[in-house]
């Protein structure tokens, strides 16, 4: 593991990070990686060795904008951010399946979870980088890929609001059970990462929890061009 990750990351105040991601179905982890980390992660977009395969959000209705996920071995920064988020987020993902009445449980470390997951035919990984030009934009969604789903996942701004691209705002939305739907916008600096539910989250109601649907999204860029690293802890059948 990248000890420099992992000592960065056990400096941040994970209580403050985790209460907000359990209150709001999201956290901003800020600073995580530096302005030259987030380069170095761009700057390999436009490689075609390391990726496993390379998506045009048009062609799918999945927006406008692009995508290539990363095949193994994943670049060590990748991977070490995967291996040092997972233990610090399992507990939560936990915690969620047992409010929401889900029987799946999730081991202690991330290499016992991608074992789980590639028993069950899901070998393919799906840490994945994104770039946006302008007019570009990414419909709500969820990125749930197999049967084995880890209910939390990370998203990593390596480009500069304001400065590389503008527009582009990171959006959530929550469905709550026969209610309308609640939008957020989250505010992101270059280096900044985001927590967020994958699919559902357990909300504390009158009559005991209760789940809400989430669904992630990119809104549309007016300028620039930006660059996201997407951080998922299942791999894909």
């Amino acid at each position: 593991m990248d000890i420099t990750i992992d000592t960065r990351l056990a400096a941040l105040d994970w209580d403050a990070a985790l209460a907000a991601l359990d209150r709001d179905g999201w956290a901003v982890v800020p600073a995580l990686l530096g302005g030259g980390e987030c380069d170095a992660l761009a700057a390999l977009y436009a490689e075609e060795a390391g990726f496993r395969s390379h998506v045009h959000m048009a062609r799918h209705g999945f927006g406008r904008g692009e995508y290539r996920y990363f095949a193994y071995p994943l670049p060590p920064l990748v991977a070490g951010l995967r291996a040092a988020l997972y233990p610090r987020l399992v507990a939560v993902a936990n915690r969620w399946h047992e409010r929401m009445g889900m029987a799946v449980r999730f081991p202690a470390e991330h290499a016992e979870f991608l074992a789980r997951c590639h028993g069950a035919g899901q070998r393919r990984p799906t840490p994945l980088l994104l770039q946006y030009g302008p007019g570009d934009y990414n419909c709500l969604h969820q990125d749930l890929y197999g049967e084995h789903v880890f209910p939390v996942q990370a998203a990593v701004l390596l480009s500069a609001p304001g400065g590389d691209f503008t527009g582009g705002e990171f959006v959530l939305t929550e469905q709550r059970p026969r209610m309308q739907s609640r939008a957020a916008v989250v505010p992101l600096a270059k280096g900044d990462a985001v927590l967020f539910a994958v699919n559902a989250r357990p909300v504390r109601g009158s009559r005991g929890d209760y789940r809400v649907a989430m669904r992630h999204g990119v809104s549309e860029l007016r300028s620039g061009r930006r660059h996201t690293l997407g951080v998922i802890f299942h791999d894909a059948a």
